[in-house]
């Protein structure tokens, strides 16, 4: 049994770090991550961080539009306690795009 325990302000410490609440994500403290979730699916509660942080994510219609489709079959059911439905989820999702430009390796005429 994982050990978590409530803070006096209403969050949640787990193998000391302090989140929000459940699948609430902030900043992954893993350098070569960008985010990290305390995901809790029923009773399983798991730690994941995902996200390259050396990569842009989100940054054209047709860079997300190729990562839906590359990350669509990992794991077969995507639930919370993987690392995929967050990035899905977090990173890629909606129209918005982000104000991170994709890595040099990454710049081709596709996702201008």
């Amino acid at each position: 049994m994982q050990k978590f325990k409530r803070t006096s302000s209403g969050g949640i410490e787990y193998r000391g770090h302090t989140f929000p609440g459940f699948n609430k994500p902030i900043k992954s403290s893993k350098p070569e991550k960008k985010k990290m979730v305390l995901a809790k699916e029923g009773d399983q509660v798991k730690l994941i961080h995902f996200g390259d942080a050396s990569m842009g994510h989100n940054y054209s219609a047709a860079a997300r539009k190729s990562y839906m489709a590359r990350s669509a079959g990992i794991k077969g059911k995507d639930s919370k306690l993987s690392a995929n439905y967050w990035s899905r989820k977090v990173l890629w999702a909606g129209p918005a795009g982000s104000k991170k430009a994709p890595p040099a390796s990454q710049k081709k005429k596709l996702y201008e």
